[in-house]
């Protein structure tokens, strides 16, 4: 067996969306960063494996890097096929120069130094090498919190007893009971009559009351759950097979037991990897609670936000007689504090995903991988400052939260109740426009909230424009165009019926604009930037100009009838 040794900045162990994103953003702040994950693609529940969409916030969508991936996807993906999708997650890791990525590798030995990691030892099967990553900073997002048994990191596993934590939905005892694990399937529409024969071994149900949940062919099936009775992590094989048996049962009692309008419709897919919901939970300097989120979480180190319900799944999963979950409602926005993002008792440990320090109430809701890619970025952000500074991630805490905080809002993560700093070049600048008041691109809040629109909307040929008293070299520009944040679909179906939604560029963003700055010889307009195929809403472009204005003017929408605009820094 062959060894190699490695040496980086920040290694991430875990390449579902909160490890894979927090390598990202780490990476684009100059970071040296390695990505272990154990399969052969990225997304975790999100991947081709498993085929969760990415659920977050009600009526609060995540941008960021998570928002940056679902443009791309909305525009190269229009048919929704799971092998695309894998792809854009792979290249988002494979063209970042600073990320070295190692797939189809496991880590399970680590060797400390005092409290501190100071190397993992990986195993990859594809190549027969075990590899040795050394890092100054490790982050743990692998779900099930490998790196806390190796390390000593302390963690918890089950739900506490209400009073530990005086949280009214929770359990009179504690136990080690979590929610359990699914296998999804996907179901695809045909012109013509399919037959299902099912594997000798599965499950049989012969009426809709057996089965005991409603089998719509336009949900994803995420009941077909189990495993929450037992050690989901050790048990996990087990609990596979025994689902495989179910999925496969289930798709039997649509196909052929009784009469669900399934006859066209063939089985498209089954997941043979269980999509898992809970098992360890490590410890911080923070514990989130049910009550710190009912309370709206508004922290003083608030680096990302929630507002999915806590979503509490019986450990029984379908064969609990009374449904498989109850919605216990959320603020929407609520805060997630820095705090529950790095442990307690190892000195150079983050981590982000459903494995963060929360109690099983709270991380019913944060487990969800819209809100963990916020962590995601938060914590990679925080690592790149601590890496550039010398810290450890409690450093950052107690010195830096409120540079972290600007650096994530300035790459497009939205803080609740937090606004972003702009620019002094930007703040001084007379600014107007042909049409529209403008202000609202300045006022450090990226995107509708607390009933203000927060952004500028104007005709397509319209301008917008910055004048200066004396002429002004401008080296950056930042635009947040108008994804609309409220849309409803999905970032990837889980069911196929013929004539269904294409993915596609939302109608609001602008496509197509160009920028000129005025030539102080002839007085007039000069173009030094034109943009024809824009489907991002979070736009950066260096410049280099000398000059006393500057119009930024939108040609085109990908349908709008009008041009919106959020931000449009200058510096």
């Amino acid at each position: 067996m062959r060894r190699q040794k490695h040496s980086v900045d920040f290694c991430v162990v875990g390449g579902g969306m909160a490890g894979m994103i927090a390598a990202i953003a780490a990476a684009r702040h100059g970071t040296k960063v390695a990505l272990i994950q154990d399969r052969p693609v990225l997304g975790g529940n999100a991947s081709s494996e498993i085929r969760m969409h990415i659920c977050g916030a009600k009526s609060l969508k995540e941008t960021g890097i998570l928002e940056e991936i679902e443009l791309e996807n909305f525009y190269r993906n229009p048919y929704g096929n799971y092998s695309i999708w894998d792809s854009i997650l792979y290249e988002k890791v494979e063209l970042e120069d600073n990320i070295k990525l190692f797939l189809n590798c496991s880590c399970n030995d680590l060797e400390m130094d005092g409290n501190r990691i100071k190397e993992v030892k990986c195993w990859q099967l594809t190549t027969e090498t075990w590899h040795n990553i050394e890092a100054a900073i490790f982050a743990d997002c692998t779900g099930d919190g490998i790196l806390a048994p190796l390390a000593g990191a302390e963690y918890k596993i089950g739900r506490e007893a209400s009073r530990e934590f005086n949280e009214t939905i929770g359990k009179k005892e504690a136990d080690k009971k979590t929610m359990g694990l699914s296998c999804l399937l996907q179901a695809r529409e045909t012109d013509s009559p399919k037959k299902f024969i099912p594997p000798k071994w599965a499950y049989t149900y012969k009426t809709d009351e057996e089965l005991n949940r409603g089998h719509s062919l336009k949900t994803n099936f995420w009941w077909i759950e189990l495993g929450g009775n037992q050690d989901s992590i050790h048990d996990t094989e087990k609990i596979r097979d025994e689902l495989l048996k179910i999925a496969f049962g289930v798709w039997d009692h649509i196909k052929n037991q009784g009469s669900h309008g399934a006859e066209n419709w063939t089985l498209d897919w089954i997941g043979f990897l269980p999509g898992k919901r809970e098992s360890r939970r490590l410890i911080g300097d923070h514990i989130l609670t049910q009550n710190d989120i009912e309370n709206e979480g508004r922290f003083k180190d608030l680096v990302a936000y929630g507002g999915w319900p806590m979503d509490d799944h019986n450990p029984k999963g379908i064969y609990n007689a009374d449904g498989g979950n109850i919605n216990y409602p959320t603020p929407s926005p609520y805060g997630i504090p820095y705090r529950s993002l790095y442990s307690r008792n190892i000195k150079n440990l983050f981590f982000a995903g459903r494995n963060i320090s929360a109690t099983h109430a709270a991380m019913s809701s944060t487990r969800v991988m819209g809100t963990c890619s916020l962590m995601g970025q938060a914590i990679g952000t925080a690592a790149a400052m601590a890496i550039k500074k010398g810290l450890f991630p409690r450093d950052i805490y107690h010195k830096k939260i409120k540079e972290l905080q600007q650096n994530l809002m300035n790459d497009d993560c939205f803080l609740p109740w937090h606004q972003r700093k702009i620019p002094v070049l930007t703040k001084k600048a007379d600014l107007k426009s042909s049409t529209g008041n403008p202000e609202p691109l300045r006022n450090g809040i990226d995107r509708p909230f607390d009933n203000d629109k927060n952004k500028w909307s104007g005709d397509k040929g319209s301008w917008i424009e910055y004048k200066f008293e004396k002429p002004k070299i401008i080296k950056k520009l930042r635009f947040v165009f108008d994804s609309n944040l409220s849309r409803s679909i999905k970032n990837m179906p889980h069911s196929f019926p013929l004539n269904a939604e294409e993915l596609k560029t939302p109608s609001t963003v602008i496509q197509k604009f160009r920028i000129e700055a005025l030539d102080e010889k002839t007085g007039k307009w000069k173009g030094i930037t034109q943009i024809n195929n824009n489907y991002q809403r979070l736009v950066k472009i260096d410049v280099d100009v000398k000059t006393k204005a500057i119009r930024f003017i939108p040609e085109k929408t990908w349908g709008a009838d009008k041009a919106h605009l959020f931000a449009w820094d200058i510096s």
